[in-house]
């Protein structure tokens, strides 16, 4: 390896999602509105997920609509990540190709742990400017789309990101999982239906065509808590 080679070319972080999803694979009602359904053990284990990750990624429209600060979930998660030799909180991190964050978002309003907004060159020079102004950085990645590739070296070197967690939503995810980004998926199945052909899911957007074009993942694991499937699958 030639001097600084490292430097050069760092390595991406490990990237690992979570999701509550329903019997039918949704993750929210066909408006788009969160209700949280599944189990107070769900929403434990995601904050015990958080508190092994350096950072937590979610997109514009899940930080506003599930009005989510991407904390650290109390003390008790704060002293398990101290533990671990992780920052008290979790690096917060936003995708936005467009920058359409709405600035009064609760997420600017807590300054536990700085934010960091993933855009592109759509994004217009009046909006950076203002989400410079609530925001610890935004980085524009990408022309048209975001260049995740891109955008997880920084991270890993900017902001020392060895563990990226994504949250949602399903086109965000399903960005992540078709440029093969995605490591490790962690899924609640939660026994309701909501129906609905533009119920979201965990991967929405321009889906695979044909077997060959799906990604791939193995099942790692499974556990019933209550009437709750807990399942990690791992990339194949």
């Amino acid at each position: 390896m030639k001097p600084g080679a490292r430097n050069q070319k760092p390595e991406l972080p490990f990237v690992f999602s979570n999701f509550a999803m329903t019997a039918d694979g949704k993750i929210a009602f066909a408006d788009g509105g969160f209700t949280p359904f599944s189990s107070k053990r769900d929403r434990e284990h995601m904050m015990e997920l958080r508190a092994t990750a350096d950072a937590v990624l979610c997109g514009a429209h899940t930080v506003e609509v599930t009005e989510t600060i991407l904390g650290a979930g109390g003390i008790r998660y704060q002293k398990l990540r101290l533990k671990r030799r992780l920052a008290e909180f979790p690096l917060r991190v936003i995708a936005s190709g467009s920058g359409s964050i709405n600035v009064d978002a609760n997420i600017f309003k807590k300054h536990f742990s700085p934010v960091v907004i993933l855009t592109t060159e759509r994004i217009s020079k009046t909006k950076l400017k203002t989400l410079r102004s609530v925001a610890d950085e935004v980085k524009i990645f990408g022309e048209r789309q975001l260049d995740f590739h891109a955008a997880f070296r920084w991270l890993r070197a900017k902001w020392s990101v060895r563990r990226l967690l994504c949250e949602g939503g399903g086109e965000l995810h399903n960005a992540l999982v078709q440029a093969g980004l995605v490591d490790e998926l962690h899924l609640t199945i939660c026994p309701k239906i909501f129906g609905g052909r533009n119920s979201p899911t965990i991967a929405d957007g321009a889906g695979a065509l044909n077997l060959a074009g799906a990604a791939q993942f193995k099942l790692k694991s499974a556990r019933r808590v209550g009437d709750e499937l807990f399942a990690v699958f791992g990339k194949s």
